[in-house]
């Protein structure tokens, strides 16, 4: 099962860089759209294989798991937008850049939660640990306000990466690094913008993998199932960006049922000890996520619809 999982995504990957974007090219909504609807039919019929494979519990967590991280990833749209805008990354190379950094998500990702399934394989009380951790995080973005326009000169990351590597300021077609003379005249490789966007991608999905990955594992506990609804979610989310990332405004509501949606998969754990239950049902797990997400998404464009027509 392991090896159709790869197999598919690596496809999924050479018809994405080496054939459907062979060339450097603008994405537009169309064929962003068209693009997401692939991915998203994809990791939803992967369903299909999950339940052939594990039966209906299983595919009931996959699919709640699926739809939870795509909808957590929302967030990572907003500070992909920002670093893009920042760096001043033309669109014409900024697929280039996601697909490069999905290659990475799917490295880190999978470290992560190997690491995370080994800790809770040993120790099981760890997923109590995730469960406050993902209560406390929900309240809290109950209460925090977003900064709409952050300062990414300040960053610390991208100070260091300044100190450390050498870097030009110009947009070298849709090169990473290039060789150009530095303050003592010497030629030496230089990082592009397109490079420090990349690794700022990067070090952007660690950070938000730190919220999915344990709202994962309080869903469900096999590695597979964590793993697969991760990847899935992230590939089809990168495809969706170059649609959403002009309406991100349009769903000004959702983070409030994100709050709300993490306070219950942490509470998930709990409900179910006091029932005496041996785990929380799948199905009404996946239709309780469906509904928060579901409202927040409503609200959000009946909020927003005189923005919409302006």
């Amino acid at each position: 099962m392991w090896l159709v999982f790869i197999g598919l995504v690596l496809a999924l990957l050479v018809l994405d860089l080496g054939v459907l974007n062979k060339t450097d090219h603008e994405i537009g909504v169309a064929e962003s759209l068209k693009m997401s609807a692939l991915y998203i039919t994809l990791g939803l019929g992967f369903s299909g294989f999950v339940w052939w494979l594990k039966g209906g519990e299983a595919t009931a967590d996959y699919l709640t798991a699926f739809v939870v991280e795509k909808t957590l990833a929302l967030d990572n749209i907003f500070v992909i937008a920002l670093i893009f805008g920042f760096f001043k990354i033309p669109r014409i190379y900024q697929h280039r850049v996601l697909f490069w950094g999905i290659l990475g998500v799917i490295l880190l990702r999978g470290l992560m939660i190997g690491f995370g399934a080994a800790i809770v394989a040993q120790y099981h009380w760890v997923l109590y640990l995730f469960a406050v951790f993902l209560i406390l995080t929900g309240i809290k973005m109950l209460f925090t306000k977003d900064d709409a326009h952050p300062d990414l000169s300040k960053n610390p990351l991208l100070k260091l990466m300044r100190r450390v590597i050498p870097v030009t300021d110009r947009i070298e077609g849709h090169a990473f690094t290039v060789q150009a003379p530095d303050r003592s005249g010497r030629i030496r490789r230089h990082a592009t913008p397109l490079l420090l966007a990349l690794l700022m991608i990067e070090a952007a999905d660690v950070i938000f993998a730190v919220d999915s990955v344990p709202a994962v594992f309080t869903i469900t506990t096999d590695p597979f199932v964590v793993y697969t609804s991760n990847i899935f979610a992230v590939l089809g989310l990168r495809a969706l960006y170059f649609a959403l990332s002009a309406i991100l405004h349009r769903f000004a509501y959702l983070k409030y049922a994100l709050s709300v949606l993490l306070v219950f998969i942490g509470s998930k754990m709990f409900i179910a000890d006091f029932m005496g239950w041996a785990k929380f049902p799948p199905v009404w797990s996946l239709g309780i996520t469906f509904a928060i997400l579901g409202l927040g998404i409503a609200v959000s464009l009946l909020k927003t619809r005189n923005e919409a027509g302006a």
